[in-house]
């Protein structure tokens, strides 16, 4: 849900009943199945196209961040924000199964933020995206970020409505995660390599990464970057900068 206290303007909460398409089930076998799982999708695609259209009237880029838990995503995004301040409006919306830890720490850099806990949900929808937007109200011509749920899974088949989609894979992960999880790094428009600041004291091979990513995708973008060190980072801002 939509957590109340961070939402200006709403003096309640927002639950979002959430057909999952991997959980839900009817009789029937796999056929019903299939069905089910078209019917979640297309009205997200729907949804999502609503979204792009609203974004786009109002010169608002949206980037969906997405990664495993532990890749840096919320470390990156802090650094990101604290850095852009007075050159672009910047406002974040944060998914998480619960809690706002991530919010709060967004929130301490000045940021505009909305926290949405989708509870048992493994990732953002295009509705849960609707209704952030709608409490954020994010200013004509900001860069809104997204940080989805950590998953490498089920983020890749919602649309939220976003111009951009990154991946984001820390050095501590293996070397082989774009074979292991082909539909995430296949959706992704730029890959961050994050953590480079531990490259020597870990078995990662950045290449042989970016080569894996390169056969699912083969005109995305790889840069390799540390949250912690800033190595990288102005590349990072310089594709932000692009994404208009």
């Amino acid at each position: 849900m939509l957590r109340e206290d961070d939402a200006p303007g709403h003096g309640h909460p927002h639950p979002h009943p959430h057909p999952h398409p991997h959980e839900r089930r009817q009789p029937g076998g796999a056929g019903g199945t299939v069905t089910i799982e078209q019917k979640v999708l297309a009205r997200n695609d729907l949804l999502a196209e609503r979204n792009r259209a609203w974004m786009t009237d109002r010169g608002v880029v949206a980037v969906n961040m997405m990664s495993s838990p532990g890749a840096g995503k919320t470390t990156l995004l802090e650094r990101t924000v604290t850095d852009l301040v007075g050159h672009r409006p910047v406002a974040v919306i944060e998914g998480d199964q619960e809690t706002r830890l991530d919010a709060d720490r967004i929130r301490r850099t000045g940021c505009a933020v909305v926290q949405v806990n989708t509870g048992a949900g493994c990732h953002l929808d295009a509705q849960m995206m609707r209704d952030a937007l709608t409490a954020l109200s994010p200013a004509e011509g900001s860069l809104l970020m997204v940080e989805n749920v950590g998953n490498l899974v089920c983020p890749a088949l919602f649309d939220l409505g976003e111009r951009s989609k990154v991946v984001i894979i820390s050095v501590t992960e293996g070397t082989d995660k774009p074979l292991k999880y082909p539909y995430m790094f296949a959706a992704a428009d730029l890959i961050l390599i994050n953590k480079s600041d531990l490259l020597p004291h870990v078995d990662f091979d950045v290449e042989r990464c970016a080569q894996h990513a390169r056969s699912v995708n083969p005109d995305v973008r790889v840069l390799t970057v540390s949250a912690t060190t800033g190595e990288g980072l102005a590349h990072w801002y310089d594709w932000l900068a692009e994404q208009r």
